[in-house]
């Protein structure tokens, strides 16, 4: 198959593969069956209940708890972290903006500080912001410099990341259930913009639980979606989800990772460095032997390399025929990219299989349609939201930073529901970078701490005031520009010591 364009806003050079025409052998159903009503034992009762323990639902337990509400965690898999442990996602994007100051800090900031120093690698802080095309060449590299600007992109252990995310977790008061999922929501009877509670699957079978706030960080706007499904919209003009991005975007592009072993990334870089033909060439004969074929990144330790697996465009990850698919042609390629690269490439003569992803990578599947959304022309423009709660870093640096917004995070018609993470409500632009790793920190430590003010106050999400959400972020080493006052700033922690200087001998100085 042929690689689709390339897009400017790519922050790696990757291709992305058309995922063919084949149709759907189920994609419609071939009749219906009834299914007997039940009853479903409620299980529990909580205040804030957190669907996902992605980042983005990681951080909002954890902020939740902190901030005194009484909090479930739900997560089908048995560790946190979502893709960025179980989808092998092990490069934070940017922290950094485009000057080097630490701008994604909070609870992202404190998981990466309790990292073991040998299983973190990236720049030391006095390296963020960089341009010297000697360092900035050499950590481009290593995915940690774009547009030759050095930045803060940490490359960790999947495996510390998942032990340090249940720690804090735990630490934090919150309560941790591990193989449940969320099949649906139940309505409030007595209000239609309230949700009253969810619908688990389990070993146990189907159980209920009852919450004040609920917090939907499924990654594919699950909760909103049977929210919405459970009490149809009147105006069907104003849709709960929206769907407008390219598929054939990488942003809409889905994919399963893997890691290599036994590799030597010394030898591998400085054949891609200063064999720039030889590179060339090897590529093309990789493209011809196998069609879909990728380039290996750095990890954590220079023994191990990463496979993100060939990116599919036109397949949905939420179709099972299509996420099959996606899971059988990627461990082929697996085992075929195995077979090619010890044949042929410096570095990786004694590779072995180590570890395929548990988690497909999915970018986009749903987005909400919030109470406010992130859009290309507030950026473009530097606007500063008053309802800020947390900063990104631009896509390039022809933009400000960018103000992210408490009301992309709010669905329209629900008053105790909040939808953090990648599927918060933004245009397909804010999309390609408000779904990363970072970000979803950032906006899950928001809802957390919004979960845990409206239990307090009884309040609507949707009208939640936001001075007292940002004193309180900010006392949580957020960083924020809307209307903070004089004296509100904070010191970043100090990560020195638990940043790794990989390949230190060849590393070159500005």
């Amino acid at each position: 198959m042929d690689a689709l364009p390339k897009y400017g806003r790519h922050f790696f050079d990757a291709d992305v593969f058309d995922g063919g025409a084949r149709p759907r052998r189920h994609a419609t159903p071939i009749g219906e069956v009834e299914e007997p009503a039940r009853r479903i034992p409620v299980w529990t009762r909580t205040q804030v209940l957190v669907a996902g323990g992605g980042p983005a639902g990681t951080a909002a337990a954890v902020a939740a708890a902190r901030a005194g509400a009484q909090t479930m965690l739900l997560e089908r898999y048995n560790h946190l972290g979502g893709l960025s442990t179980g989808g092998l996602v092990i490069w934070i994007d940017r922290m950094t903006d485009w000057q080097g100051a630490p701008v994604i800090r909070g609870i992202g900031e404190e998981l990466l500080s309790r990292l073991p120093q040998d299983e973190v690698a990236g720049p030391p802080p006095a390296e963020w912001g960089l341009r010297d095309a000697a360092t900035a060449g050499w950590w481009a590299l290593r995915t940690a410099a774009f547009h030759g600007v050095v930045t803060r992109s940490p490359t960790v252990s999947p495996e510390s990341l998942k032990t340090e995310s249940q720690r804090l977790a735990l630490e934090a008061g919150v309560e941790l259930i591990h193989h449940a999922w969320v099949v649906g929501t139940l309505p409030d009877p007595d209000d239609p913009a309230r949700v009253a509670g969810v619908v688990v699957e389990s070993k146990q079978g189907r159980l209920a639980i009852l919450a004040d706030v609920f917090v939907d960080a499924t990654g594919d706007a699950d909760l909103v979606a049977s929210a919405a499904r459970a009490r149809p919209a009147d105006d069907a003009r104003a849709p709960d989800l929206v769907d407008d991005i390219d598929a054939g975007d990488i942003h809409h592009a889905i994919n399963t990772a893997w890691l290599l072993g036994g590799v030597d990334m010394r030898a591998w870089l400085a054949f891609r460095a200063t064999q720039p033909q030889a590179f060339s060439a090897f590529m093309a004969r990789g493209r011809e032997a196998l069609g879909l074929f990728e380039k290996p990144f750095v990890s954590w330790r220079d023994d191990i390399a990463l496979f993100m697996g060939p990116r599919r465009a036109g397949l949905s990850a939420l179709h099972l025929e299509d996420l099959t698919r996606v899971e059988v042609d990627s461990r082929e390629s697996m085992a075929s990219h195995l077979a090619f690269y010890r044949a042929n490439a410096p570095g990786f003569e004694r590779a072995y299989a180590l570890q395929m992803a548990p988690q497909v990578g999915a970018r986009h599947t749903r987005r909400i349609a919030g109470i406010a959304r992130m859009v290309r022309e507030d950026w473009d423009r530097g606007t500063v939201h008053p309802d800020e709660i947390g900063i990104s870093p631009s896509p390039s640096l022809a933009f400000p930073n960018v103000s992210v917004r408490y009301g992309a995070l709010v669905p329209r018609r629900f008053s105790n529901l909040l939808a953090p993470g990648k599927h918060l409500a933004s245009d397909p632009s804010s999309h390609a970078f408000m779904r990363e790793i970072p970000q979803c920190w950032l906006t899950g430590q928001a809802a957390g701490v919004a979960a845990a003010q409206a239990v307090a106050g009884r309040s609507d999400l949707r009208t939640l005031p936001i001075e007292p959400l940002q004193r309180a972020l900010r006392a949580q080493s957020v960083v924020l520009r809307a209307a903070a006052p004089a004296s509100a700033t904070s010191e970043p922690l100090d990560v020195s010591e638990r940043v790794s200087e990989r390949f230190p001998p060849e590393r070159p100085r500005a």
